[in-house]
């Protein structure tokens, strides 16, 4: 520091810090050897607090409000010094200004898959993540400024942001194992696991003078083979009855194949495979049941090829009149019929 900078903090008496930052949360108060003017005025914003280090020892604090420095409202650190009846300026000392407000918005997450029983999936591993908040215990500073920040002048989040997540991630751990919540029942229970991850780090927080306001759980996710296994579960409860689904499935392939002339049933009508359509749908019938654990239907034999054309005339009416066919392919097919008379 050169000389002009040296006079011109000899006439500075006003310390106050204005943050613009959203991350810091203490900053000390740069003088030229640490040395402050008799009766200099602190300005101590809401949201701070002012704390005077005396050659190493945490001597006076300051609360919100604007202070004259002088031996009357510093007798903590007019006591290290001796002063009785009031001091010469400068005399020395370093300010830290602390912030209490809250800091928002801070994440957290496993790094790690969590691994958990479960009463439906047996054994599986979750990640989980979201957002806590803290704060600076305005009652405890003295505990914040000896166990964590020590020296260091300008303290930040990030300093300490490591330390945190990993208490936290591990509460978390802890109570979402002895918890015994079915994984399908978590999304249910976000607000009690956290109430109860708070409630256990409150104390822990508070060694470090630290105040844990908030902690939201935003997400529990599964591996993506367990929740493959939801989504097919869930499927099939919408499917309901096998044996009707899979009657309507085989009739709707039947129908859409029957409508296209060059597709496989247009050739086998011809021919009298549209008269199988009965035994199809009779097999369709015994395999859905017998998934679903009824006895299959006895099964309908195909009518032999040398059927009447009558009797052809009738199945090929009740496809068409059941909407199998349309009425191009029911005319061709009736008239190849008819024309074997």
């Amino acid at each position: 520091m050169g000389l002009f900078d040296w006079m011109r903090g000899q006439f500075i008496d006003i310390i106050e810090w204005l943050d613009d930052s959203n991350d810091t949360l203490v900053w000390r108060f740069p003088r030229h050897n640490n040395e402050i003017k008799n009766g200099a005025q602190l300005v101590v914003r809401e949201g701070q607090v002012a704390v005077f280090v005396d050659q190493g020892k945490l001597a006076d604090t300051f609360e919100p409000g604007t202070y004259s420095l002088t031996t009357e409202n510093l007798p903590v650190l007019s006591t290290f010094r001796g002063w009785k009846h009031g001091f010469e300026s400068p005399y020395k000392a370093e300010v830290y200004f602390i912030n209490t407000k809250q800091y928002l918005d801070m994440k957290w997450g496993t790094m790690n898959p969590i691994t958990m029983r479960d009463a439906d999936f047996g054994i599986v591993r979750v990640r989980a993540f979201g957002v806590y908040a803290i704060r600076v215990d305005a009652a405890n500073v003295a505990t914040f400024l000896t166990e964590v920040v020590g020296t260091d002048g300008l303290f930040t989040t990030d300093e300490i942001e490591g330390q945190l997540r990993r208490m936290l991630v591990s509460a978390f751990t802890t109570t979402l194992g002895k918890s015994g919540i079915p994984v399908l029942d978590l999304a249910g229970n976000y607000d009690e696991i956290a109430r109860q991850c708070k409630t256990t780090m409150e104390s822990q927080f508070a060694e470090y003078g630290l105040h844990l306001s908030k902690f939201l759980i935003e997400n529990i996710s599964l591996p993506a083979e367990v929740e493959k296994s939801i989504d097919q579960r869930a499927s099939m409860g919408a499917i309901g009855n096998m044996a009707t689904y899979t009657q309507f499935q085989a009739a709707s392939s039947i129908r859409d194949a029957a409508q296209n002339p060059g597709g496989m049933a247009g050739m086998g009508m011809g021919a009298g495979a549209g008269f199988g359509f009965g035994a199809m749908m009779s097999n369709a019938m015994g395999v859905a049941q017998a998934a679903v654990g009824q006895p299959a239907a006895p099964s309908v034999a195909a009518e032999p090829p040398g059927s009447s054309l009558a009797d052809r005339l009738k199945k090929l009416k009740a496809l068409h009149e059941g909407g199998l066919i349309d009425d191009a392919t029911f005319a061709a097919k009736r008239d190849a019929i008819l024309s074997e008379i």
